[in-house]
């Protein structure tokens, strides 16, 4: 493992879904420089501003290193289709670049990402499917399991 690798995965719920794209809960303030160093272009945050662990000054600190930001803060309690028709728009927007996604505990990330990857990269549903959110799913509430049945004409 590489210096780098080895920083990201102390990154809290890290997951790498492909070469392009990494997943986690919130990092620490410090650890922003190591996903910089591993090369990823852009951040996304799907936390609320008042999420524990939230890092007020988070879109400077990424913008700092370099890196592009973009909130799009979801209510764990109630994700919308909107909220992922945005998220949607912006990964497409970002399309080419290598993108880090992260909420608090890389729950939301899983499902969004989840979704991303079947209806904009073709991915089958088992590979889309994160640790997590396998690990996740047997304990999920109604809202959640609704929201993974989003069908992709409802985002388009």
């Amino acid at each position: 493992m590489t210096d780098a690798t080895n920083k990201l995965s102390e990154i809290y719920n890290f997951e790498q879904m492909t070469d392009w794209l990494g997943t986690s809960g919130q990092p620490e303030r410090e650890q922003f420089e190591a996903i910089a160093d591993a090369g990823y272009q852009a951040v996304i945050n799907l936390a609320l501003p008042t999420s524990d662990n939230a890092i007020a000054d988070e879109a400077s600190i990424v913008t700092c290193l370099g890196m592009g930001y973009h909130h799009i803060p979801v209510k764990f309690e109630e994700p919308t289709v909107d909220d992922l028709r945005t998220f949607l728009g912006v990964m497409r927007a970002l399309d080419g670049k290598k993108v880090w996604v992260h909420c608090v505990v890389n729950a939301r990330v899983s499902a969004f990402v989840f979704q991303y990857l079947r209806y904009e990269k073709g991915v089958d549903d088992d590979s889309a499917r994160s640790t997590l959110l396998t690990q996740w799913e047997p304990k999920m509430d109604d809202t959640w399991r609704n929201f993974l049945r989003i069908p992709k004409e409802a985002v388009q």
